[in-house]
């Protein structure tokens, strides 16, 4: 089975990064202090470590065990072991004030994202998109954006914040598309300064 993870060349898991991503990191803040956040295949938990560490409860969800095992003792984060593209959604019927993906693609989903917001509640994506095959991986034209996909998904129901596409020198080189978009009105907290 093709997995649609940033992998390094020889497969498997993916390599663990130590650093937020600089776009989770600047819309955070948007997301409500004490709220529950998913962090949707959250591989080593990058996000999921800064976003408890910022005072939120958060849900981390991956299909890697071992990934996920170097969470184990985090108070405030629930790891959950999911497949998520052939398997039942892990969360239930459960609401969250965030939601975080990041370096994933599996458009089935990206209905139950907007489900999964509670009203107010954010959604931060960023992946990769056409193009990124000069780069690397991923370089299958099915784990990659289509331009301004996220825009066009995520648009027509979701107050957008903030979108970006195209090519980014760090962390590596890269083509990628990013979104972050509020449920309901825009957002109550005014928006963090670019960077």
């Amino acid at each position: 089975m093709q997995h649609n993870r940033d992998l390094p060349p020889e497969g498997g898991a993916h390599l663990p990064s130590p650093e937020p991503s600089a776009w989770v990191r600047r819309f955070a803040p948007l997301i409500a202090a004490g709220g529950t956040v998913l962090d949707l295949a959250c591989g080593y938990g990058r996000h999921a470590r800064f976003l408890e560490d910022s005072g939120r409860r958060v849900v981390a969800v991956d299909r890697d065990a071992q990934a996920l095992a170097g969470l184990a003792g985090r108070a405030g984060i629930r790891a959950l072991q999911a497949d998520i593209e052939s398997g039942d959604w892990p969360c239930g019927a459960q609401r969250f004030a965030g939601i975080v993906v990041a370096n994933y693609l599996h458009r089935p989903l990206f209905a139950r994202l907007v489900d999964a917001l509670d009203e107010g509640g954010v959604l931060i994506y960023e992946t990769f998109m056409l193009g990124n095959e000069r780069f690397g991986r991923p370089s299958n034209p099915a784990f990659l954006l289509r331009p301004d996909e996220l825009l066009e998904v995520f648009g027509k129901q979701l107050h957008v914040v903030a979108f970006e596409q195209g090519e980014v020198a760090q962390p590596k080189p890269a083509a990628v598309q990013r979104l972050c978009a509020v449920k309901g009105g825009g957002p109550a907290r005014p928006l963090p300064p670019a960077k």
